[in-house]
């Protein structure tokens, strides 16, 4: 047994029980950063330079506000700590925007940027997504620092203040200060676990696509009694194409928007996870999807199709009229296994196919798109974060090959070359992105150990089998 790593844990779990962890994430949580430029920006910068920014610097860490390419949209925080050039750095993510507050909507006596505690539960706009979460790394970090006195591996702290609004300007500022972000590992503190009972180790994400099918047939409507029966409706026929593209019981149908091979890994990764069924959150239709697929398979290892909105004629007044148009937007989310640039012209060519030449096909781009990501369970940092994880919890923590979800991975594993891990500490019940967010105190408190044991043990490695 290692008693100092055993200490680092311990000091962890204990500035929880202290209340330190809480008293900075009310800080945190106090800061109304929702990422809707130009009128929020102020509160974006606050949090980086008067909030988060000292307090990352009172653990030995140069602070650097990198401005954000697209001016409107708020900037990057950099923290540093370079303990020797020979050791392995890590560039530890998280983001400090939030989805939008909507205070109407919550409890009413909850208040979005105050935290309040009930019991196990946290609650507060952001307190899972994000400023709990990299809080949670940050706070790991000085429980280290308290026990060794330094970290053994170099760290960057980055945190940016746009990923709810699809981290506009992320690539430039990679880019623009690549050296300056340079690590061997980027490892993220985001999403939720499959099990409130088991640590999780996420390798990536799916990629995200949208696209507007659309039935335009002519100006205006017309009276449904003189019209209805000789008149083509866009809606029967556009409704008959998404028909073509999802069948009754949730099948994808299109050629090319599922994987054709899926490694050997990620299926035995999928088969070994384990989830929680929520009391409170929705349980899969069993019926619906790929046939053969377990829940995990399905959500980890193959493609979703989802029909977002649709609409047509005026719903919230209708009219006795044939109408003109119709439109429906689609979204697909992806794994690695399917190419992302062949999704819009293979519904193209799917929906010529089926005979549907009214229906147009129109590529979306609200904000930027994330591509789809996948680091080996098999690389070097996996295999000590698994490890570590394993030994703190005494059980194995699930492994997932990637998130049902989108993120900014691949926008990092391309820039700097850096194999890509997500720790989440949430849960599937937190309401999160909607009113009444919370997090849990247990939950907090655990990863405050699980992520000191992590730090511990990356700082205890031969450096020069960590470096790329």
């Amino acid at each position: 047994m290692n008693s100092s790593r055993d200490a680092a844990i311990s000091a962890a779990e204990a500035s929880y029980d202290a209340g330190h962890f809480l008293r900075r994430l009310e800080s945190l949580v106090a800061v109304p950063t929702e990422s809707h430029p130009p009128e929020h920006k102020e509160d974006l910068v606050r949090y980086c330079r008067e909030v988060l920014g000292p307090l990352v610097e009172s653990l030995g860490f140069s602070i650097s506000i990198l401005d954000n390419p697209e001016r409107q949209h708020g900037p990057v925080m950099l923290g540093t700590r370079i303990e020797d050039a020979s050791l392995p750095t890590v560039l530890i993510y998280g983001h400090g925007d939030v989805v939008r507050a909507m205070p109407e909507r919550w409890r009413t006596d909850l208040d979005p940027w105050t935290v309040k505690v009930e019991g196990d539960r946290i609650y507060g706009r952001g307190v899972v997504d994000n400023k709990g979460q990299h809080l949670l790394a940050i706070e790991a970090l000085r429980a280290v620092l308290s026990v060794r006195g330094r970290l053994g591996f170099n760290a960057k702290i980055f945190v940016e203040t746009g990923e709810e609004a699809g981290s506009p300007g992320l690539r430039g500022i990679l880019q623009r200060h690549r050296e300056a972000c340079a690590a061997d590992v980027f490892i993220a503190l985001d999403g939720l676990r499959q099990s409130i009972s088991i640590p999780e180790v996420t390798l990536g994400t799916r990629g995200g696509v949208a696209m507007d099918l659309v039935v335009n047939l002519r100006e205006g409507g017309f009276h449904s009694g003189h019209w209805g029966g000789l008149l083509k409706d866009p809606a029967v026929i556009l409704s008959h194409a998404i028909a073509s593209i999802i069948s009754r019981d949730g099948r994808i149908l299109v050629e090319g928007w599922t994987p054709a091979v899926i490694p050997a890994d990620v299926r035995n990764a999928c088969a070994a996870i384990v989830v929680d069924e929520l009391p409170n959150g929705p349980s899969p239709d069993p019926q619906w999807g790929e046939p053969g697929l377990s829940r995990a398979e399905r959500i980890f290892m193959w493609t979703s199709a989802v029909v977002l909105a649709s609409v047509s004629g005026q719903p919230d007044a209708p009219v006795n009229a044939v109408s003109g148009s119709a439109r429906a937007r689609i979204q697909v989310r992806h794994t690695v296994d399917v190419a992302a640039d062949g999704l819009v012209s293979g519904l193209r060519k799917h929906l010529d196919k089926e005979g549907f030449v009214d229906v147009q096909v129109l590529a979306v781009q609200e904000r930027d798109a994330f591509p789809a990501s996948r680091t080996s369970s098999e690389d070097p940092w996996v295999r000590l974060v698994v490890k570590s994880m394993a030994e703190t919890a005494r059980r194995p923590p699930n492994v997932v090959p990637n998130i049902g979800a989108s993120g900014p991975s691949e926008l990092f594993r391309q820039e700097l070359g850096t194999p890509v891990l997500w720790l989440p500490f949430s849960y599937g019940g937190c309401n999160q992105h909607g009113p009444d967010e919370h997090g849990l105190a247990s939950m907090f408190r655990d990863g405050l150990g699980l992520m000191a044991g992590i730090w511990w043990d990356i700082g205890s490695v031969d450096p020069a089998s960590m470096r790329r």
